[in-house]
Parts: structure tokens; C-alpha cells; sequence
């Protein structure tokens, strides 16, 4: 079967070449057009190497790559984020098949998602704990146990008998510092395992950068590195004065070596060891402008044969989030301007004013990416729920933010959903809603079809309606205010929807977890039905709707649900720390049927906070890093506890 895949790398750095001669004024960062995102194949490592020295001059300062705007973030708190796959919401209801056992909560029905535990119905395996864990689920033991090299495992993948997994932590540090030579710390690797008799490694490999996201179609999996130069810059360190560390930086880079600035890699598998570098200089593109600061590579890896080297394409790019269906990946950022390089080596940074800009690639079945247009819009996304692939548009939904002047003052921040169109080689917009939830950020958004949802938040929540079926007109038809907010939307059946996310105050203080169920049968007049919220409680469904479990076949759901903070004397108790809510959605009702709480043997250290749920073999399962419990669908009663010893 052939699948096609669009990957779309947002984020490149917009702004021309910066005089360090002297103080600069904080200008308005100037609109960033699609010419200044259409992006250029290199056609040799010296044209390359060229670029790179040409477009990194501009922004190094003594501090090394003068900082390119904030860290990744959440829109809705300011946190970084540094978990992959952070998550948001959905362009398209994902529909687990009509079979008897629950699959990873994703975005697209047809692009499987990265998670901590992975079921076929029959077998489970969990890297919950960091190990790769087998378990046969009709006998509730376990069949295989692997510790795996480089360190705990954080993501999987799998298809048939294999399983492709991330053992690395994530890092968004600074340029490293190391000699030549040396294999750098903290480099991504991937591990191919074969789970056709007792787990076993069949290959492995190191990528020099850091892990993104990752999506499969099929048996093919699509994995995005983003990788940094690996330049040893001098800092102001008491030999060094700020203006002689900027010199000697400014040396470095135009003395750097290809090698320096490309990702490498080292392959372990069936047929030896091999090394090297991991891109041809003529599969690294370019916009017309760019720092040089950050690149990512996309690899295509077939899960059905033996582990290679992932067919790179690289782009001199950056990016943290992922959106991908079975015909499209996204890899997107939101840049925000970067701090300019001054006389003596400090930086001042401009009006934060973020951009996403967007790269479309396309390929066939396994084949590498190839480039087919660009566009950007104005603002910052959420997270890959923001990202909407729809009849050959994508939506997006952005919040812009210039803060406000005072420490007090309401932010100038409004949102919208921009329509872009390629024609030809560049992404257009067709159309455009903005204005909505002035002086709030958005906390969720979910397409469904030609409907997106939108919900923004500072101290009341309103849940906007938006009529895509006129992608040229998007209108806003309908709007819902009430306390708190969702993080996650999820549909419930025909004209329902659920929320997860807090209640707040009217002052806009969060007081704990709270579900709602929403109609929306009536687009023009959204209602909330039903809610039920936890006091004090916080739940990771909030962030990653991977924790996130819905069986519509009956109604069920279930949400690990932790204490963030002592709940008011005399409200409804809560559920044990780290443990799961079982809650039963109705017609026009939420019930609690239950709560979930797994042993814990703090002598063993072991963590007993439940991560993930699922349903199979007639069971609701739910594991944690102490192990995996097992109860009736229906009545909840404990059937069986495999602990993780």
C-alpha cells in the first residue's frame, strides 16, 4: 500500500545580517513574506558550508548563537516544554477500529503516535519504568523484560513483531562544547527490538541532536532530530573580556568545518557498525535567511526491516512540534525574534512578536521528503492541535501576545485560525478568523472536519464554535463562558464533546481538575451539560492526551488524577496521589464510577502514580512503574496486580 507523507518543518529564523558595530534600537520585527521562507537545496558541502558561516556571522555573539527568542513553551502557562509530543489537540476525531481492545489516544486515525505502552489486544508492552516490558495479557504475566542501551527508554513505536524505541532524554541546551572527535553526550538513539520470541536488540542508532516527535504509517515510522553546530565558542570568563570572547567567536565560525556544523550518526545493527556524517550536503535545504543555529532531519525507518540510517533530509530549520496524518507530518515552530548581538557582546532582544512559518515536503511510500512550498502566519501555536490538515488546506490556530506595558495590565493578545492553500510553490492564506478571546491565550483547539473548536482563557473560559465549511470565510458562530477551562477536547458521539481541563475562580484561580460535557449539536449555541471536578487535583490528560482513555463503546472514562494541593475541608474526596478516575459519560451526565490506586513498595522505590490505561481482553489494564493492575470493565473489581520487580 502507498501512503504519502508531508512534512512541515515551521520555525526558521526570519532577519537579515545585524551590524555588531555598535547599539541597535528594538525596530518592529518586519512581516516575514514567503520568499523569505521558500527554501533552497544546498548543491554542494562548499556552498553549504558557505551558507552556514554566511547566515551564523550575524548572531554569534560572546555568548556563542545570540539567543533565537524563548525556549519551547506551553502558550497557556510559559512552561518549557521538555517532554516529546507534548500534545494539545486534534484535526480529526481519532476512532479507535471496531475491535474488542483500546489503542494509544491520537490525533489522526491513521498516523500512530509515540506512547509509553503499546497493545494488539493480545500483548502489551510498557516502557513506563524505562525498561521494555512484554506482557501476555490473557495470562496477565510477563513474557520479557529488556534493559536497553542508553538509557531508560522514553517513546515507542511498534508494528508486528517490532518495536522502535527512543532511549534518550530530550535536550534543547546551547551548542555543546566538545573536541572534535568525541561522540557529543546526550545524542538521540533509536533502538529497532524484536518481540517475536523473548525482546532482543537488533539494532541501534546514535543521531548527534535531540529527539522531537515521531509518527508511523503503516510499518514506516518518521522520526525528527533536531541537531545543533557543534562549535566550541569562547564565553567571557575572566581571561576574556565580553568584546575579545565575541572576536575569538566570530573567528570560530568563520573558520568552522562542514563537520562541524551537520549531525552525525552510528549505526549498530546486523550488518557491522558504520559512522559518519549523517546528511548528504546536497539533502540540507535552506530558506533565504536563517541563523545557522539549529537544523532538523526527518528519518524514514520501515519497521519491517533491518534498522538503517533513515534516508535523511535535513533542513537548516527549528522546530518542537509534530502534526502528522496518513498522508502529512508536520514538524512546526512558532520563532520567536531573536536577541540582537551588540558591540561588547550583549544582546538586546526585541519585542517578543512570534511567527510560525511552515515548509511542506512531500514523499511516497518509504522514499525521502521532498520540498513542495512554504507559507507562515502570524503568531504562536499551542502544541500539534493547532495543526489541521483538511480537503488540501491546513488550518492553524495561533494566539499573538505583546504582553502588557504595565506588570498588571491585561495582555494585548487576541487568536485566530488562518487558511493556507498551496499555490504553486508557496503556502497562501485563503482566509483568515481572528479577534477571538481578546486579552486571553488559547488553552485548546480541535478540528473535526469542517467545525474547530477553540478555547481561550484568562480568568472565564469561552468555547468558540468556528464554521470552516467556506475555508475562505471561516466565521465564528458560536460561543459558550464559563469558569475554567479545557486543555483537551474529545468527542463524545454525535453533538458531544468533552473537556478536560480546571475550574477556576471567577478571578481565573485554577481549583482543580474538572470534565465537562458539552453539546454541540447546535453550533451556533454550544452547552454545557454535565461537569465533574476534582478540588486540588491536576491530571496529565491536561498535557499529554496519551493519558487520555475514552471506550464509547461504553461510555468509559479514565484519567490519571494526582493531588496538586490540599482540597477545601468538606469537598469530595480525592483519589489516592497518582491515582486514575473512572468516571461513565451519559446522555447529558458525568458519574463517578470509581477510583484506581495501585500498590506501592517504597522500599523498592517504586513509583506507583498510574501513567496510562487502556482496555483489552475484556478488561480495564492500568500501569504505573510499580506494575499493572487489572479490574472488571464494568464493575471495577480487581482481578489480578503484576508487579514490576
Amino acid at each position: 500500500m502507498r501512503a504519502g507523507v508531508t512534512a512541515v518543518v515551521a520555525g526558521l529564523v526570519a532577519g537579515g545580517a545585524v551590524s555588531a558595530a555598535g547599539p541597535l534600537a528594538q525596530p518592529e520585527p518586519p512581516p516575514v513574506s514567503d520568499a523569505a521562507v521558500r527554501l533552497v537545496a544546498y548543491d554542494s558541502c562548499p556552498a553549504a558550508l558557505a551558507g552556514f558561516r554566511q547566515a551564523a556571522t550575524p548572531v554569534v555573539s560572546a555568548y556563542g548563537f545570540a539567543q533565537q527568542g524563548r525556549p519551547s513553551t506551553d502558550a497557556r502557562t510559559g512552561a518549557e516544554l521538555n517532554s516529546p509530543g507534548a500534545a494539545g489537540d486534534r484535526s480529526i476525531e481519532s476512532k479507535a477500529p471496531d475491535q474488542g481492545h483500546s489503542t494509544t489516544n491520537r490525533h489522526e486515525a491513521g498516523a500512530d503516535e509515540p506512547d509509553l505502552v503499546k497493545s494488539d489486544g493480545k500483548r502489551l508492552v510498557s516502557i513506563v519504568d524505562g525498561k521494555l516490558r512484554v506482557i501476555d495479557l490473557a495470562s496477565n504475566k510477563a513474557t520479557g523484560v529488556l534493559e536497553l542501551p542508553g538509557g531508560p527508554a522514553t517513546q515507542l513505536l511498534t508494528h508486528g513483531d517490532r518495536a522502535l524505541v527512543l532511549t534518550s532524554g530530550v535536550s534543547h541546551a546551547e551548542p555543546r562544547s566538545h573536541p572534535r572527535g568525541d561522540w557529543p553526550a546526550g545524542s538521540a538513539k533509536l533502538v529497532l527490538v524484536d518481540l517475536s520470541g523473548a525482546p532482543k536488540t537488533v539494532g541501534s542508532l546514535d543521531v548527534d541532536g535531540s529527539y522531537v516527535d515521531s509518527r508511523q504509517v503503516g510499518g514506516v515510522a518518521r522520526v525528527v532530530i533536531r541537531s545543533m553546530p557543534k562549535l566550541k565558542f569562547a564565553y567571557p570568563d575572566g581571561t576574556l573580556n565580553a568584546e575579545a570572547a565575541l572576536r575569538r567567536n566570530q573567528d570560530i565560525v568563520r573558520d568552522s568545518a562542514i563537520g562541524d556544523w551537520l549531525p552525525r550518526y552510528r549505526l549498530d545493527g546486523e550488518a557491522g557498525t558504520a559512522e559518519g556524517q549523517l546528511v548528504d550536503c546536497a539533502r540540507v535545504s535552506h530558506p533565504a535567511k536563517f541563523s545557522g543555529a539549529s537544523m532538523l532531519t526527518v528519518l524514514t525507518l520501515p519497521l519491517d526491516k533491518p534498522l538503517g540510517n533513515g534516508d535523511p533530509v535535513t533542513v537548516a530549520a527549528d522546530g518542537n512540534t509534530v502534526y502528522g496524518n496518513e498522508k502529512s507530518l508536520y514538524v512546526a515552530d512558532d520563532q520567536w525574534p531573536r536577541a540582537v548581538p551588540l558591540r561588547g557582546g550583549a544582546e538586546v532582544a526585541p519585542e517578543p512578536q512570534p511567527r510560525t512559518q511552515v515548509h511542506q515536503f512531500s514523499v511516497d511510500g518509504s522514499a525521502p521528503p521532498k520540498y513542495l512550498a512554504s507559507g507562515s502566519v502570524p503568531g504562536a501555536l499551542l502544541n500539534q492541535y493547532s495543526l489541521s490538515e483538511h480537503n488540501g488546506n491546513l488550518r492553524i490556530a495561533t494566539t499573538t501576545n505583546r504582553g502588557g506595558a504595565q506588570p498588571r495590565q491585561v495582555p494585548d493578545s487576541q487568536s485566530a485560525v488562518t487558511v493556507l492553500a498551496r499555490q504553486g510553490d508557496k503556502l497562501t492564506e485563503i482566509g483568515k478568523l481572528d479577534g477571538l478571546g481578546k486579552g486571553e491565550r488559547i488553552y485548546a483547539v480541535r478540528f473535526f472536519g469542517d467545525t474547530a473548536y477553540v478555547v481561550t482563557f484568562r480568568q472565564t473560559d469561552p468555547l468558540y464554535t468556528v464554521d470552516l465549511r467556506d475555508p475562505r470565510r471561516p466565521r465564528a458562530v458560536g460561543e459558550l463562558k464559563i469558569t475554567g477551562y479545557s486543555a483537551y477536547l474529545h468527542m463524545a458521539g454525535p453533538g458531544k464533546l468533552i473537556g478536560v481541563g480546571q475550574e477556576a475562580s471567577d478571578q481565573g484561580r485554577v481549583l482543580g481538575t474538572q470534565v465537562s460535557l458539552f453539546d454541540v449539536s447546535d453550533q451556533s449555541n454550544p452547552r454545557r451539560l454535565a461537569q465533574h471536578h476534582l478540588p486540588g487535583a491536576f491530571s496529565e490528560a491536561e498535557f499529554d492526551p496519551h493519558a487520555f482513555l475514552y471506550w464509547q463503546q461504553t461510555g468509559l472514562l479514565v484519567l490519571p488524577v494526582s493531588r496538586g494541593w490540599a482540597a477545601p475541608r468538606g469537598d469530595r474526596p480525592m483519589p489516592p496521589a497518582g491515582g486514575a478516575l473512572v468516571l461513565r459519560i451519559g446522555d447529558g451526565n458525568v458519574t463517578q464510577l470509581g477510583q484506581v490506586a495501585h500498590p506501592q513498595d517504597r522500599s523498592a522505590g517504586s513509583d506507583a502514580t498510574v501513567r496510562r490505561s487502556l482496555v483489552a481482553a475484556g478488561s480495564l489494564w492500568t500501569i504505573s512503574s510499580a506494575g499493572i493492575k487489572r479490574q472488571d470493565l464494568t464493575t471495577l473489581t480487581d482481578q489480578s496486580w503484576l508487579p514490576f520487580t
